[in-house]
């Protein structure tokens, strides 16, 4: 919310601030192709949200706009035409449809206005056709934010935006994961010393009378190796062939068939393809797993791990998009928001609640004793003590009452200068009038707590009976 509302917007192709277009400049984007070209001037009216859309389609309809394009697929209206209610969707308007000539600005202004105010000041020019230099498919114009440059548009910013959760902030390239599987040369090539017969190319494993090794000879005779030079003495040239293929080049591949030598002329892929085909395309687990163990897990790099659409990561506080303050430390990134530095009055003035809630809730995290956590820290890496603590933190935020919180060891993982944080929450949740009940061995907690049942004398199958109930001080 605070980076779709109070961030400024630099262009991901230039570092160019971006600035507002005005309609002029829109209208001279849309005549600015050749000659000949269809296009459909578009009005997003909808941007993944859940509904049916009925009264939308009848009103609009009564306008005069029969034609809708909804979820990427072109329909006409019909009578009580609605869409799944629980599903998200993307609805655009149709607001005309025109062969780019001359004569026809008046008309393409017209519907730019029409389409702008439709659309809350963005409007999509979908190219259908064109001369061969058009470039097809969807290009965005808005009178938000351009980049005076090159003309690169962004749409009008929305939390959803910042959000790898969703296919409208999320990385194309991964995702939204932030990381993709990538082909380790060191793995498919671990002996560097040792040559092709001798079972270099790990994937392969020795020569046998299989196709690739009948393209990996005619790779070799091409590009002057063969099978006995070590791996280590290719050339940079030799070597890429091998792993990264030779292109659209083709090699006169022999290869025996009932009995006889058949000549193919044939591109050669190389390893990477290879391996990627595999793990893509075969149906055995086995096969795919394989294949897998000659990759690694390294950072996206279209987003360089930041999970998010390049746009999204070129919105910036301070000079810092959200996933550097996503890579901060808890304790740090509570430094930074301390006194964010807005750029203008008006970002100042949106950003002031936003960033008073964000310090509450990281006073919560810190306080319990997780301050040296990363927004970005994979949840599955997060020990026992420390989900708790978490949630802990999240309960606190809530301002519950009569409320039973059962914790099972919360101090695991916690650093024992950072045991009396962690009780002061425990103290909190109890002041705001809840019960919190806690199995702990530790013993400033037990020593903070009101009542203490100690259970024993041994454990499991040697315990369970209380040995003493009351005060801390009843245990000395």
């Amino acid at each position: 919310l605070l980076y779709a509302r109070a961030a400024t917007a630099y262009s991901y192709e230039t570092g160019n601030r971006m600035r507002q277009q005005s309609d002029d400049e829109i209208v001279d984007g849309l005549l600015d192709v050749p000659e000949g070209t269809k296009l459909q001037i578009l009005a997003p009216v909808v941007r993944g949200r859940k509904g049916h859309y009925r009264e939308l389609f009848e009103q609009t309809s009564a306008q005069g706009f029969e034609r809708f394009r909804v979820n990427g697929e072109m329909r006409v209206y019909e009578e009580g035409m609605k869409l799944e209610r629980y599903e998200t969707h993307d609805i655009e308007v149709v607001i005309d449809r025109l062969v780019v000539k001359d004569g026809i600005r008046s008309r393409v202004s017209q519907s730019v206005e029409t389409a702008l105010e439709m659309g809350g000041g963005t409007l999509i020019a979908n190219v259908v056709d064109g001369p061969e230099a058009v470039e097809t498919g969807d290009h965005l114009f808005s009178r938000h934010l351009v980049d005076p440059e090159t003309g690169l548009s962004y749409e009008e910013p929305s939390p959803n935006m910042f959000s790898f959760n969703t296919p409208y902030g999320a990385c194309p390239n991964c995702e939204g994961l932030g990381t993709t599987n990538e082909i380790d040369p060191d793995l498919v090539l671990p002996h560097p010393e040792k040559t092709i017969n001798e079972g270099a190319l790990a994937p392969l494993g020795p020569p046998r009378d299989i196709w690739i090794f009948n393209q990996l000879e005619a790779v070799a005779e091409a590009y002057g190796f063969d099978f006995d030079t070590p791996i280590e003495d290719l050339t940079d040239e030799q070597l890429t062939v091998i792993l990264e293929g030779a292109g659209d080049e083709q090699f006169d591949i022999t290869y025996g068939y009932k009995g006889r030598d058949v000549k193919y002329k044939h591109r050669f892929g190389g390893l990477h393809e290879h391996i990627w085909h595999t793990y893509e395309e075969t149906s055995s687990s086995k096969k795919r797993r394989r294949a897998e163990s000659f990759m690694r897990e390294m950072d996206c790099p279209e987003c360089g791990g930041g999970r998010l659409k390049q746009e999204s990561l070129h919105y910036r506080i301070d000079d810092k998009s959200i996933a550097d303050l996503a890579r901060m430390d808890l304790t740090q990134l509570r430094e930074f928001v301390e006194d964010v530095p807005f750029e203008t009055e008006r970002q100042e003035r949106i950003g002031a609640p936003i960033v008073k809630e964000v310090r509450e809730r990281l006073d919560f995290l810190v306080g319990v004793g997780v301050g040296y956590l990363t927004l970005d820290r994979p949840a599955r890496t997060l020990s026992g003590g420390e989900s708790q603590r978490i949630r802990l933190a999240t309960q606190v935020g809530t301002q519950l009452t009569g409320v039973l919180y059962v914790l099972d060891e919360p101090t695991i993982g916690l650093h024992p200068r950072d045991n009396d944080r962690l009780i002061q929450s425990l103290e909190s949740l109890r002041d705001l009038g809840n019960s919190v009940l806690v199995v702990e061995h530790d013993r400033d907690m037990i020593e903070s707590a009101d009542h203490v049942i100690d259970l024993g004398p041994g454990a499991g199958t040697h315990g369970g009976h209380v040995i003493t109930t009351g005060p801390p001080s009843v245990l000395s």
